[in-house]
């Protein structure tokens, strides 16, 4: 039995024993990369160059889509390192940074969800005030607050998990470094500092959480009062990005943290875990870009101006 000082390193899941099925992850994955970096790089780049999306609500979807960029490149890159070139191996380091990166990217994100929310409330509720209650001084600090929110989420986290003795071998059953397949290797089921940490984060989600459905319950009673349809319409197509998002980021947590241990199984919580870890990020831009005019608008002329670049 030995404890966690004593190796350098963890081996990861590995997706098959076959050449040719370790190619074809690394090439799926690889695909979901490039794809997530290239929607999420269009959204940057547009808010950053068109002067019409120079508005809080782009501001912080400028934000979410750093932070998906972030979240993808935590775990995606080492695993098709490891099916290219047939290995397990992750540092402690390594495995170390993954879990704290995962962790500060993840909420991060759910703390912006959240701001956002309270930026789809403002401008719905009280647009007259829109402007003084979310000048730029505001949002960058508001924006600044859910970043460092999620810094300080993932120090406690990542010193928590580390700081348990493990003797349980140095396998962990998932493509990354996750919190809980480092707690499986530990030496015993007394976990204070963590369980601490874990009704900490669960307190702060479920604050966020009571925060985004309070701010919709508002929204949709002055939406209602709306007498013109058409009004209602574009008051709702106002918010119902930022609602697709959210459920997509909370039903693949719960799912990932909350599903029925007798239908848990390996195969299972390896989909699971690839859902909850890559999806998000991949389709965060393309619900914002299919259901927002002025992301259309200013992505159609970015691109032509991409390729004129390119050539």
């Amino acid at each position: 039995m030995s404890n966690s000082s004593s190796f350098n390193e963890f081996l990861l899941l590995k997706f098959a024993d076959t050449r040719e099925l370790q190619l074809l992850h690394f090439s799926l994955f690889l695909a979901i990369y490039l794809a997530a970096l290239l929607a999420n790089g269009l959204i940057i780049t547009a808010v950053v160059c068109d002067h019409h999306l120079h508005t809080p609500m782009y501001f912080f979807l400028f934000n979410l889509a750093l932070l998906d960029v972030g979240s993808i490149s935590t775990t995606v890159p080492k695993a098709m390192a490891n099916s290219l070139w047939n290995t397990r191996i992750i540092s402690y380091l390594g495995c170390a940074a993954q879990i704290f990166f995962f962790v500060f990217f993840m909420s991060a994100e759910f703390s912006l969800l959240t701001v956002m929310a309270y930026d789809r409330y403002v401008a719905i509720c009280r647009p007259l005030h829109y402007g003084t209650l979310l000048c730029s001084r505001v949002c960058v600090k508001i924006a600044a607050a859910a970043w460092a929110s999620g810094f300080l989420n993932a120090l406690l986290h990542t010193g928590s998990t580390f700081s348990i003795p493990l003797c349980q071998g140095n396998e962990v059953e998932q493509f990354f470094c996750e919190i809980p397949q480092i707690l499986k290797l530990s030496c015993s089921h007394s976990f204070h500092m963590e369980f601490g940490a874990l009704v900490l984060s669960i307190c702060l989600v479920l604050g966020c959480f009571i925060f985004i459905v309070l701010s919709y319950v508002q929204i949709f009673r002055v939406v209602l009062r709306i007498p013109s349809k058409q009004g209602q319409h574009k008051a709702f197509s106002m918010c119902l990005p930022h609602i697709s998002v959210v459920s997509l980021f909370v039903s693949m947590g719960f799912f990932a943290d909350l599903k029925p241990p007798t239908i848990s199984s390996p195969a299972l919580d390896l989909v699971v875990t690839v859902l909850y870890s890559l999806v998000p990020s991949t389709l965060n831009p393309l619900i914002y870009s299919m259901r927002n005019k002025e992301m259309r608008d200013a992505l159609k002329k970015l691109i032509p101006v991409v390729l004129v670049e390119q050539q």
